[in-house]
């Protein structure tokens, strides 16, 4: 061999002198290496479209697919927690076949392509040689049998689209963008395989009157001003139901109350949120005549204003 040149420089080129049988005999069992020269492995399926499920053995069992559900909720069931009833379709065992894929009686076959190994031997010739490629036959996927009477229903996928209620469990605290996984409520699996999951994404619609930040939660409320010089006691609603609220007498626009404890549940924690109500002032537009004397008379009541030195003073001190 190397006396003959041209086998000569094709052997320090490509570590081999010709593409007979004895040629190409080093790269016999060259997938063992996959773990340590993948590298390797990836230029060999480049050249001859070889991959590792092609090279596999016949087809197994497959997981179903995932399945997802995007579910409303309001902002008072997100305090509370809810169940609700869902539909879902999915892919299911065939009712005609019980998920055989054969009509009734029917049995599976021996693939004749394949003898029942679920792989297909193929040679091809390139420029380093003669190599031998193991594929999954397509005629049977790999399974190495095949249906010669499928069923009418499914045609021999054993699968079945179909639909089914499910309840869904939603725990209190939850916000926009959390999913819930319900295992096994997925599609159905090939060749009997497990079915796959469904995740439900919860959506938390805004409400009317609270607005929510993390677990705590806001609510304005207007009252007329003269409750808020003379002090009232208030129902506010909550996530709940609901509470009184005491306005202390002389109660500022815009002052801000809390209501301990009346927010939402943190999901993973024993943190219980808070309520905050924000107190606007109502100021009538439009006053009787009575309403108009009544004012008149308070405001000759009220101490006399400051002189402009005096409030000049005081702006200068701010």
């Amino acid at each position: 061999m190397l006396s003959d040149p041209q086998k000569k420089a094709q052997y320090d080129q490509f570590g081999i002198a010709d593409d007979g049988p004895q040629g190409h005999q080093g790269f016999d069992g060259f997938e063992g290496f996959s773990g340590g020269f993948g590298g390797f492995e990836d230029i060999f399926d480049a050249f001859f479209g070889g991959n590792k499920s092609s090279r596999g053995g016949r087809q197994s069992a497959s997981r179903g697919e995932d399945l997802r559900y995007d579910l409303d909720i309001t902002l008072k069931e997100a305090a509370t927690g809810v169940k609700r009833k869902i539909t879902i379709y999915h892919l299911g065992s065939c009712e005609k076949c019980q998920g055989t894929g054969s009509q009734s009686g029917a049995k599976k076959v021996s693939c004749k392509h394949c003898h029942g190994t679920g792989q297909l031997k193929t040679v091809q010739k390139t420029f380093l040689g003669s190599f031998q490629q193991i594929v999954t036959c397509h005629y049977c996927s790999g399974t190495g049998s095949v249906i010669e009477k499928p069923c009418t229903t499914c045609h021999g996928k054993g699968l079945q689209k179909k639909s089914k209620q499910l309840e869904v469990e939603v725990p209190a605290g939850v916000e926009t963008g959390v999913k819930l996984r319900l295992t096994g409520e997925g599609n159905k699996g090939e060749n009997g395989g497990p079915a796959g999951d469904l995740y439900v994404f919860l959506s938390v619609k805004a409400d009317p009157y609270f607005q929510r930040e993390d677990q705590d939660v806001y609510l304005t409320i207007e009252l007329p001003f003269t409750q808020l010089i003379l002090g009232s006691e208030v129902e506010i609603p909550t996530l709940t139901g609901s509470t009184v609220l005491k306005i202390i007498p002389g109660t500022q626009p815009d002052t801000k109350f809390r209501l301990k404890g009346k927010g939402l549940p943190a999901l993973k924690s024993y943190h219980q949120g808070d309520q905050y109500v924000i107190v606007k002032a109502v100021l009538p537009t439009k006053l009787s005549g009575r309403e108009k004397d009544l004012i008149e008379e308070l405001s000759k009541l009220e101490p006399h204003k400051k002189s402009a030195n005096d409030l000049f003073s005081f702006v200068k001190r701010v």
